[in-house]
């Protein structure tokens, strides 16, 4: 539940609102009835400002954005400005991100390697992290579209996979080394959160829980009129034939998106402390939601 000192009242909204988040199919279908006008959207107008995660979680530390996708990683980084919204949340349940190599490899054998990354402040990069033991792997940052062929040219020697390239690793005739929810959930037990949406922290409550309500009916809206919501997704599906990027899309737009529920909230909790026991996460303090 949220409450009145997660925000404050001292900004004055305005009907603009800029909505940031990743090109890729499951925010177009989840923010698809905004960008296409099928809902009431309570008197705003939202601007999509796609781009990716990392450029995303940069900009938020900058807190350039009104709403904005962000990385669970990035969010204790930029929690004096943004709140996270009880929906939006993309998690994996047994499933996500992925390493994959030009060779077959083992956990064992990435250490020390020399691994692409998407960036340093996504959750995928925290997990990776938490698995191998941060320092005892090299990593270099590329844009998350080009890591599979990066790998595939020899590049670097594996690389951290996000995105549809989950599902079409294979068409770079690369090798999964580890599935990174699935190892979460076999150690945890919990989900894997990957992203969620903000709100700025200096709106007033009522504000950020309407605006809150709007995303939510967006998603709501394209879960119940998944056809045409997945046609628009496919303008951003890379690589994914309908049916892939149907598949892709049910991944990570669910029932976890509508709210994280107890469970997603322990589960980010658990990421955060665990970050923060390898020194990638400042602090540990209590993650607070809007709606």
């Amino acid at each position: 539940m949220a409450c009145a000192d997660h925000v404050s009242s001292s900004r004055k909204i305005a009907k603009r609102l800029t909505l940031g988040h990743s090109p890729d199919p499951d925010d177009a279908f989840m923010f698809y009835a905004l960008a296409e006008n099928k809902i009431d959207a309570g008197g705003w107008v939202f601007e999509h400002v796609l781009q990716d995660i990392q450029t995303l979680n940069d900009r938020a530390l900058r807190g350039e954005l009104d709403v904005t996708a962000i990385s669970i990683h990035a969010y204790p980084f930029v929690a004096d400005k943004y709140v996270l919204t009880s929906c939006g949340c993309s998690m994996g349940d047994g499933y996500g991100p992925m390493v994959v190599a030009r060779e077959v490899m083992t956990v064992a054998d990435l250490r020390g390697r020399l691994i692409a990354v998407p960036g340093e402040r996504t959750t995928a990069f925290l997990v990776l992290n938490l698995l191998l033991g941060r320092g005892n792997f090299r990593h270099r940052v590329i844009m998350f579209d080009q890591i599979l062929d990066a790998v595939a040219r020899g590049d670097v020697d594996a690389g951290l996979v996000i995105h549809e390239g989950q599902l079409t690793y294979a068409n770079h005739r690369l090798h999964l080394a580890v599935e990174l929810g699935r190892w979460w959930k076999q150690t945890t037990g919990l989900p894997l959160p990957l992203g969620g949406n903000c709100i700025r922290r200096d709106w007033d409550l009522d504000t950020a829980e309407r605006v809150t309500s709007v995303l939510r009916r967006s998603i709501e809206y394209s879960l119940a009129h998944r056809r045409e919501a997945v046609e628009h997704a496919m303008r951003y599906a890379r690589d994914l034939t309908p049916e892939l990027a149907d598949r892709f899309i049910g991944l990570y737009v669910n029932q976890w998106t509508l709210d994280y529920r107890e469970t997603g909230r322990e589960a980010v909790a658990e990421l955060l402390r665990r970050g923060h026991q390898i020194g990638l996460v400042p602090a540990l303090f209590k993650v607070d939601f809007i709606g």
